[in-house]
């Protein structure tokens, strides 16, 4: 398709798709002429991923970029491009490792992960935005008064894991390895939200069963 063609499928302005090409967001098309260029359904589904996570997830230009040249680069193993891609994602600031509070969080978590038998999480703690994450929550729940620690988030990391699970049986299903990066990016930035609204509902209906509509 031409760059209108793909700009209707898209519903992206040629302007807009035109900036992504000169940014590396999108690889260039199939030049048939000095000034005319054709593109595929590849194309197509990029520009889609691009536009999700700019538009939905937020993602500075210069992240999406980044996080491209790690679904692009088919020099890692599976699980190092996934997790590179992902990692390259806006992350929470990183904690103060002053703090007592993040000390506190910090043995609560690995209280935790050696609760859950999560060894490859345990490894990676050094590194892992995500592990930073859960420190800095579980700082700032104790940081209000809240003990929450290892016995309180056990059954919930039960729960994730279960989703953990009907995630990568869904990312499986896709063929390339690509394409298994880009689905677990779009579920990083959509279904993330996704869970969290699920959540809420579950927390109106199960309030509402108990204590009625007062």
């Amino acid at each position: 398709m031409r760059l209108a063609e793909l700009s209707e499928h898209s519903g992206v302005s040629t302007a807009t798709i035109k900036y992504y090409l000169r940014e590396g967001l999108l690889p260039p098309g199939r030049q048939i002429n000095a000034t005319t260029a054709e593109y595929d359904e590849e194309h197509l589904r990029r520009l889609r991923l691009v536009r999700a996570m700019i538009q939905v997830g937020r993602v500075p230009v210069a992240k999406v970029r980044e996080v491209l040249g790690h679904v692009d680069d088919d020099s890692l193993g599976g699980s190092i491009r996934l997790g590179a891609a992902l990692w390259a994602l806006p992350q929470v600031p990183e904690p103060d490792e002053d703090d007592e509070y993040v000390r506190a969080a910090h043995q609560e978590v690995t209280t935790l992960l050696d609760r859950l038998g999560w060894e490859n999480a345990k490894q990676l703690t050094t590194i892992s935005p995500a592990y930073r994450s859960l420190v800095v929550a579980v700082a700032a729940f104790r940081r209000l008064g809240y003990e929450w620690g290892a016995e309180q988030l056990a059954p919930y990391a039960e729960l994730m894991h279960r989703t953990a699970v009907l995630d990568l049986d869904n990312l499986e299903t896709h063929p390339s390895e690509a394409e298994r990066v880009e689905f677990a990016i779009l579920g990083a930035i959509l279904n993330e939200p996704l869970l969290r609204s699920l959540h809420r509902l579950a927390q109106e209906e199960e309030s509402t069963r108990r204590y009625g509509f007062e």
